[in-house]
């Protein structure tokens, strides 16, 4: 007897309960969900977008053929991240960076949803809507490179919106249990336990609670965390050093202060212009507020001091090591948008144009990151068919440049741990030739360094440098190994391919 599946479907929906059929989040998840799929399904029209995604994709098989992390695989980044890679290639394979793409837009999901709940609660059902849906119009705000990537920032955002969620309902200890894990993907997600600290203050001077178990939990949530990450999980020294201590010459405003200040400039005029529908409200609001005639009750109930500690508190994250690079303002969004989101609920502006001008400048980013120029890509994926044509999988390769990508997309094994030449001479983005070469690398370096490559020099080397500041003529001991060892065999583009004579 053939089921009828119009009647099951219809007596099985009859046993969901009405609340959860029509109720506010059922109509408002799917929405967003979409929406997220939408704003990020160009991000899987390149096999990798940046070289944070190519030295996570290197990192990660690094691990899984036994590297130590904090040991003989390094990183300035906490270890979340690189596991995360680790257990995604274990599962479906490094060849490819689809299952983290479709990880991150659950991550601009969640962070959504959170935005939403918070908004929700302040201004009622359609801000809530409202935030949930301009975060992830604002999502794809900046370059494509930066945005459609699945890298430090877009994993670190959830936790960030969750500590201040957990911390607007007076729950400490899960509070600082988020602000651990965002600090455990990147350091710098640690800043929004200043707008955490902050509504702790707050509560006790409004409601005269004791501070002291609220602090105790707050920071306990934090501690545990980290302490349990880097005294079990990794090695305590190695943690230490990599995360904490070891980046002060890396993280220094360098005396190329011009193009830092271009650069922080230029992603903050492409930040505000993606989100200026529901920004402008925001001047909008201090105007009303300036002449005197913002209503008391709108005052009150659009109060938002913590969001402004949390802004606040992102722009300082945003500016520690002055490179301003542009996926560091991601984590300006989620502020921004609650902001904005407040300032049109409580200022009598209508919603439509807000609408309007986000999705018109939404749908821009997505255009430009269809189009986005790949010569860079081309040429590096170029390069990486050269490197694995003249060398084995058993071969080792090294790459003299900023561009770890190349590993991953010849995949072959790093003859160092160093999957950069910034270790080794302190280069980052930014800086000029003056804080640049041998004597400014991580400590011990270059010794660890000379021990990885007297256990067999790499076959292939490949000199991505170009007319960086730390090209192998600025370089003795690498001008030395490629003069002694190396014989050109290939060059594409400014990048050379050396391999071993025989």
């Amino acid at each position: 007897m053939p089921i009828n599946t119009s009647r099951l479907t219809a007596a099985l929906t009859a046993r969901v309960p009405a609340r959860v059929r029509t109720g506010y989040w059922t109509r408002v998840v799917p929405v967003l969900a979409l929406l997220a799929v939408v704003t990020h399904l160009p991000s899987f029209l390149r096999p990798v977008w940046s070289p944070d995604e190519g030295y996570l994709a290197t990192q990660a098989r690094m691990l899984a053929d036994g590297g130590v992390l904090y040991d003989t695989v390094v990183d300035r980044k906490p270890p979340l991240l690189p596991w995360l890679y680790e257990a995604c290639f274990a599962v479906f394979g490094s060849a490819s960076l689809w299952p983290l793409r479709t990880l991150a837009i659950v991550a601009h999901l969640v962070t959504a949803v959170l935005l939403a709940s918070l908004a929700r609660g302040r201004w009622g059902n359609r801000a809530g809507a409202a935030a949930g849906a301009f975060y992830l119009l604002l999502s794809i705000g900046l370059s494509p490179e930066d945005t459609q990537a699945a890298t430090f920032e877009v994993f670190m955002l959830p936790a960030m919106a969750a500590a201040f969620r957990y911390a607007e309902r007076r729950r400490w200890l899960a509070a600082g249990i988020a602000v651990a894990l965002c600090s455990l993907t990147k350091q710098t997600g640690g800043a929004v336990m200043l707008p955490v600290l902050w509504m702790l203050y707050q509560d006790v001077r409004h409601r005269g609670v004791p501070w002291r178990p609220a602090l105790f939990k707050t920071a306990f949530g934090f501690t545990l965390p980290i302490a349990l990450v880097a005294a079990i999980l990794t090695k305590p020294k190695g943690f230490l050093f990599w995360v904490v201590t070891g980046s002060g010459d890396y993280a220094t405003l360098g005396s190329n202060w011009l193009q830092m200040l271009g650069r922080a400039l230029g992603n903050s005029g492409i930040l505000l212009a993606a989100g200026l529908g529901f920004l402008a409200p925001v001047g909008y609001r201090f105007w009303l507020r300036r002449r005197g005639t913002l209503p008391t009750a709108q005052e009150e109930h659009g109060s938002t001091s913590d969001l402004w500690i949390w802004l606040l508190s992102s722009v300082v994250a945003v500016s520690v090591g002055f490179h301003f690079f542009g996926h560091y303002y991601l984590q300006l969004m989620p502020p921004l948008v609650l902001l904005g989101v407040g300032a049109v609920s409580t200022s009598a502006v209508r919603w439509r144009p807000v609408a309007v001008y986000s999705a018109v400048a939404a749908t821009f980013f997505w255009g430009l990151a269809v189009f986005w120029p790949g010569q860079r890509l081309y040429q590096t994926t170029e390069v990486a068919t050269a490197v694995a044509a003249q060398t084995t999988p058993k071969d080792t390769v090294l790459v003299w440049g900023m561009h770890p990508e190349l590993y991953w997309l010849a995949d072959r094994r790093p003859v160092s741990r160093y999957l950069t030449a910034g270790f080794l001479t302190n280069f980052s983005g930014g800086k000029d030739g003056r804080q640049v070469g041998e004597q400014y690398s991580v400590s011990e370096a270059w010794q660890t360094f000379d021990a990885e490559l007297a256990k067999g020099y790499p076959e292939v080397v490949v000199d991505d440098s170009g007319t960086a500041p730390y090209n192998p003529e600025l370089v003795p001991r690498i001008e030395s190994l490629l003069e002694s060892h190396y014989e050109v065999v290939g060059m594409t583009g400014d990048t050379v391919i050396y391999r071993l004579k025989r």
